[in-house]
C-alpha cells in the first residue's frame, strides 16, 4: 500500500481509494486526499471492544447491526472508518457503508487525533445526516452523547465516571464509563 499512497499524484478519487484494498492502517479518504493512523492503542481498542459487546447486544435484539471499523460513504469522495457503527440492515459484500443506513457512530478519542473525532468527523456526521454521534474519552471512559439537530450536534448528554447511561435511541443500553476502561 505505501508505494501506491506515494506515487499517486494529485486527488484521490473514490474508486483509487477503494482499489487500495484492505490495510493494516486506518486510511480514510476526505475530499480527496487520505488521512492515515496507525493502529489503535491497546487502550483504545478494550474500550472500543467493551462498548462494541454493549451495543452488539443491544442492536441485534431492535434488529440493528453492530460494525467495527468500516467504510462509511458519507457521500462522495468522503469516507472515514468509524470505531463502531450501528445500522440498518446492510449488503455484507459491499465495501462500504452507505451514511443513510448508519444510526449510531461512535468513535473512541485518540489523545493525539482528538480534533477529528471532536471537530472534523463530528461536522461530516451531522452534514451527512447521522443522527447520533458517541464519543468517548480513553482517559476515564466519560461518554458524550450527541443527536443531530438540522446539519449539526447538540449535547444531550455527558457521563463521567460512577454515572451511567441509559440510551434509548436508537437501541436500549445501559453503558457505565467504568465498564469500559481497561
Amino acid at each position: 500500500m505505501t508505494a501506491a499512497v506515494f506515487d499517486h499524484d494529485g486527488p484521490w478519487t473514490e474508486e483509487e481509494y477503494l482499489a487500495l484494498g484492505e490495510t493494516q492502517q486506518r486510511v480514510e479518504l476526505f475530499d480527496g486526499s487520505l488521512h492515515v493512523t496507525p493502529a489503535p492503542t491497546p487502550r483504545h481498542q478494550r474500550i472500543q471492544r467493551n462498548l462494541g459487546n454493549i451495543l452488539e447486544a443491544a442492536a441485534r435484539t431492535t434488529g440493528l447491526e453492530l460494525l467495527e471499523g468500516v467504510n462509511v460513504r458519507l457521500r462522495p469522495g468522503r469516507i472515514p472508518i468509524p470505531d463502531l457503527v450501528v445500522t440498518e440492515s446492510i449488503d455484507f459484500d459491499k465495501p462500504v457503508i452507505e451514511a443513510a443506513d448508519v444510526r449510531l457512530v461512535c468513535e473512541v478519542i485518540s489523545p493525539g487525533n482528538a480534533a477529528t473525532d471532536k471537530v472534523l468527523k463530528m461536522h461530516y456526521y451531522a452534514a451527512a445526516g447521522i443522527d447520533w454521534y458517541l464519543l468517548v474519552t480513553q482517559e476515564d471512559g466519560t461518554l458524550h452523547l450527541y443527536r443531530r439537530r438540522g446539519r449539526h450536534y447538540r449535547e444531550e448528554s455527558v457521563t463521567k465516571p460512577g454515572g451511567m447511561l441509559e440510551l434509548t435511541e436508537p437501541v436500549r443500553a445501559t453503558i457505565r464509563p467504568t465498564d469500559l476502561i481497561p
